[in-house]
C-alpha cells in the first residue's frame, strides 16, 4: 500500500512497500534501489524467488482445481503495464480516474499497479510459461482502473488535494462492477471513509463481486491503548476482505495494522513481482498480501462463478491455516490464507448460493436511511378497534365469572356428602 498524505495511499516507506529492482550478478540475486533498465534475469531466479510464497499458499495443488480462467480481477491502483511479458494478453485497459492531475504529456509510471497485477494474474513467459512471475490465478484477466498516482509523479500533490478526485475510489468500484469484474483488488488506503465509497461497496456486493483491500502499514507506528493501529479504508468497510501481512515466519509483520477489521493474513515480506518494462521487483507491505488473497478469490470464482461474495469469503476464512489461539485475533484475523483448503471449503458450501430477492430489499446504489419508495401510511378505524376491544374485554370477564360459579357449585356438592361411621358393633357383609 503506497502512502499518500491525507487521502489515498498505496503503501510505501521504510515499513511499507519497498520497490526494488531484482538484478543478477554472477548468478547471485542482488537487490538494488535503482529503478532503471534491469539486466536480464534468469527464469529460475524469478520463479525460485517465488517458491516460498507458492508453497505457503499451497498453489501447485490448488492449480489442479482452478487457475482462475474466465475471471476478471479489477486492479484499482496506479495503472498496469499491459506490455510486460508476464502479463501480455491478460490486461484490459480500463478508465483513468486520475486524468488531469499530471501535466499534459506525462505518462503514468504504473509501478505499484503492475506489481500487484503480476501477483494476481502473472502467467510467466517462455516455453510453457516457465519463465518470469507466476500469479496466484495465472489464467485470470486483469481490468486496470487507475485511481492513484505514484509518489514520484508530478501530479501527486494535485491529485491528493484537489476536491474533484475525492471519490475516485467509489467511482472506480462502480466502473469495475459495470465492466465485468468478479473480484476487485484494492491495495490502497485512506484514513477517512465517505458515503459514496460505502454505497459503491454495497453496490459491488449486490452484484456478486468480491472486494479485497489492504489493512494498512501503520502497525509499527501510532497505536491506541489496546495496541491497535488506525482503521484503513476501504479495508475497514463491512463486506470488504481486510488483509494483513505476515513475515517470512508467517507471523504478523511488524508494519501490518492490527485492528478488528482484519479478516485474514497472507505473505507480505520479500515478495517478488513484475515491474514496468519487463523488470522485476521485491517488496513488502499489506499491498502484496492483498493481491495474493485477491488471486485466491479469483480461483474460487472461476470454479464456482455463481457463489455469492459472502460465501467466497467464508471459504477463504474456513481454509485458513496457522489460526491464532482462540481462532481469531486482530493481527492475523482467522489465519493465513491457503488456496487449496479454500477451494475445498468452497466445494463444501457451493450449494448454498441463494440470496434474498423480491420487493422490500434496499437498493444498494442508494445510501442507507433513504427508503426505496415512500412509506405507505395505514389509516386504522379507531371506533371499530374500540368496539372490538370492548367485546373482547366483556367476553373475558364473562369467562372468569363462569369459572368462579363452577368452583362454588363444586364446593357445595362436596360439603353435602357426609361420611356415616357404622360403629363398633357393625358386622361386615359377607363377601359375595
Amino acid at each position: 500500500m503506497l502512502t499518500v498524505p491525507r487521502r489515498l495511499s498505496a503503501a510505501r516507506g521504510a515499513l511499507a512497500t519497498t520497490l526494488l529492482t531484482l538484478t543478477v550478478s554472477t548468478g547471485v540475486a542482488v537487490l538494488t534501489g535503482v529503478a532503471g533498465p534491469a539486466p536480464a534475469v534468469r527464469a529460475d531466479d524469478v520463479r525460485d524467488s517465488q517458491r516460498e510464497v507458492l508453497r505457503t499458499l499451497d498453489l501447485p495443488a490448488a492449480w489442479r482445481v482452478s487457475e482462475g480462467e474466465d475471471v476478471v480481477v479489477a486492479v484499482l491502483d496506479s495503472g498496469v503495464d499491459s506490455d510486460h511479458r508476464d502479463l501480455a494478453g491478460s490486461v484490459i485497459e480500463g478508465k483513468d480516474f486520475t486524468s488531469g492531475a499530471n501535466p499534459p504529456g506525462v505518462r503514468p509510471l504504473r509501478l505499484h499497479g503492475t506489481y500487484m497485477a503480476s501477483l494476481i494474474a502473472g502467467h510467466g513467459h517462455g516455453p510453457g510459461g516457465a519463465d518470469g512471475v507466476i500469479g496466484v490465478a495465472p489464467r485470470a484477466k486483469v481490468l486496470s482502473v487507475r485511481v492513484i498516482l505514484e509518489d514520484e509523479e508530478p501530479g501527486f500533490r494535485e491529485f491528493n488535494t484537489a476536491e474533484r478526485y475525492e471519490n475516485v475510489v467509489a467511482r472506480g468500484i462502480r466502473y469495475a462492477v459495470d465492466h465485468g469484474a468478479d473480484v476487485i483488488n484494492m491495495s490502497i488506503s485512506k484514513e477517512l471513509a465517505t458515503r459514496e465509497e460505502r454505497a459503491a461497496i454495497r453496490y459491488a456486493i449486490s452484484k456478486g463481486v468480491v472486494l479485497v483491500a489492504a489493512a494498512g502499514n501503520d502497525g509499527a507506528e501510532a497505536t491506541d491503548a489496546g495496541g491497535n493501529a488506525p482503521y484503513s479504508y476501504p479495508a475497514a468497510f463491512p463486506g470488504v476482505v481486510s488483509v494483513a501481512a505476515t513475515d517470512r515466519g508467517l507471523r504478523r509483520a511488524s508494519f501490518s495494522n492490527r485492528n478488528p477489521s482484519v479478516l485474514v493474513a497472507a505473505p507480505g515480506v520479500d515478495i517478488l513481482g513484475a515491474g514496468p518494462g519487463d523488470e522485476y521487483w521485491v517488496g513488502r507491505g499489506t499491498s502484496q498480501a492483498t493481491a495474493l488473497v485477491s488471486g485466491v478469490a479469483a480461483l474460487i470464482k472461476a470454479k464456482y462463478p455463481e457463489m455469492s461474495p459472502v460465501l467466497v469469503v467464508q471459504a477463504i476464512t474456513a481454509g485458513a491455516t496457522r489460526r491464532p489461539t482462540g481462532g481469531y485475533d486482530t493481527g492475523m484475523g482467522f489465519g493465513v490464507v491457503n488456496a487449496t483448503r479454500a477451494l475445498a471449503a468452497a466445494a463444501r458450501i457451493s450449494r448454498h448460493t441463494l440470496t434474498a430477492e423480491g420487493a422490500g430489499g434496499h437498493d444498494p446504489a442508494r445510501p442507507l436511511g433513504l427508503a426505496v419508495e415512500p412509506v405507505r401510511v395505514v389509516h386504522r378505524d379507531r371506533d371499530r378497534i374500540n368496539l372490538y376491544g370492548g367485546v373482547a374485554v366483556a367476553a373475558g370477564l364473562g369467562a372468569i365469572a363462569c369459572l368462579v360459579t363452577i368452583a362454588v357449585l363444586v364446593g357445595r356438592a362436596r360439603s353435602s356428602t357426609t361420611y356415616q361411621d357404622p360403629g363398633p358393633d357393625a358386622v361386615a357383609a359377607p363377601w359375595p
